[in-house]
């Protein structure tokens, strides 16, 4: 791990500071927490990204998000769009457990709510996915309430990323995905903002890999091939990008629904840097919120007053929002293991698969 967090640390990827840990959980409050099935051909999980530390659901975020290609199954995107609001946990699982996710986030909140005496009559469960059927036997759909609430039991400041929780079988780039996160600081009138972004990065295609502007990707596909004796002028189109990307934005910026949404849209940036681009069988979803104005669920008056970044400022975050994006995605890469799955299936690491074709440029 030490050698993979070496590795980070040398990467240079834009010009912004990172956050102190470097992670999502830079904006103050927000928690992370895994739970990972790794057993034969059950290679998968669910992570919870808890956006506050108090409830949610009574006390709201201001929230957007962003169908970047709505080939995925996400829950919850429409209200959050309706209302610009953000209630509920967010939970990462694969895309047959989409359900019993939701089912689980629902039956987490009714019990929080109860414990403080607020009825909950209706709740909009947010539940992002991507397709893990390559690595893992997805029809067995192992994830169960109790796992989503130990996720959230375990959801901490400091988590880990790669092949762990959401992550646990996903592939990026024809190598191990998984889960990555990276943030951004930069300051507006002398206070500190952060923007932090956590990805489950499941799409790509090896070839199309860029690591901070090196073409790894073509280095690798072409040492493989030559291994195999595919010449070059001879090898096929080895597969199209029919993979997708989950995406979770947060800050402590004061931004509106709106601005939330302008920022989304420049998750694309960071994921064209990495290789990706966008194919037509691909999901990629955003979903982004800000702490730093909190909508009560039972306001006391009919107007309500929140503070709102002027528009003359969002180049800021909108660089903030690319950079993180390609950091947490070279992440999900840098930090998974190789792992072996359903019916024999694998993914190699990135690490290990330049190690083992003598590739340099990340050693």
């Amino acid at each position: 791990m030490n050698k993979r967090k070496n590795v980070i640390d040398r990467l240079k990827i834009g010009s912004l500071q990172k956050g102190a840990h470097n992670l999502i959980t830079d904006v103050a409050g927000v928690a992370v927490g895994h739970v990972t099935v790794a057993s034969n051909d059950m290679q998968t999980g669910v992570t919870v990204v808890m956006p506050t530390p108090d409830n949610v659901f009574v006390s709201k975020c201001v929230a957007a998000s962003e169908v970047i290609n709505g080939f995925g199954k996400t829950l919850g995107t429409i209200q959050i769009e309706e209302l610009g609001q953000l209630e509920s946990p967010i939970a990462l699982t694969n895309t047959l457990n989409v359900g019993k996710v939701s089912d689980a986030l629902v039956a987490y909140m009714l019990e929080a709510c109860e414990q403080e005496s607020v009825r909950l009559k209706s709740f909009n469960p947010i539940v992002c996915e991507c397709n893990d059927s390559y690595l893992n036997a997805i029809e067995k759909r192992v994830i169960d309430e109790q796992m989503v609430h130990q996720a959230i039991r375990s959801a901490a400041t400091v988590f880990e990323e790669g092949a762990v929780g959401g992550g646990r079988g996903m592939s990026c780039h024809q190598l191990k995905g998984g889960i990555g996160s990276s943030s951004r600081q930069f300051e507006l009138d002398g206070e500190c903002y952060t923007v932090g972004v956590l990805v489950q990065a499941n799409y790509g295609r090896m070839e199309d890999l860029m690591v901070a502007g090196v073409p790894i990707g073509s280095k690798l596909r072409h040492a493989i091939d030559a291994q195999h004796g595919i010449k070059s002028e001879n090898a096929s189109d080895h597969s199209i990008d029919k993979g997708s990307i989950i995406i979770i934005v947060a800050t402590d910026l004061p931004v509106s629904h709106r601005q939330l949404k302008r920022m989304l849209r420049r998750t694309t940036v960071g994921i064209a840097r990495v290789g990706g681009y966008i194919g037509n069988g691909s999901g990629e979803i955003a979903i982004g919120f800000s702490t730093a104005n909190r909508i009560p669920h039972e306001p006391e008056s009919s107007v309500i007053t929140v503070k709102m970044l002027s528009e003359t400022k969002m180049d800021m975050p909108f660089r903030a929002v690319a950079e993180a994006t390609e950091e947490a995605v070279l992440h999900a890469l840098i930090y998974a293991d190789t792992v072996v799955g359903v019916e024999a299936h694998y993914r190699e690491g990135l690490l290990e698969a330049l190690k083992k074709y003598e590739i340099e440029g990340l050693a």
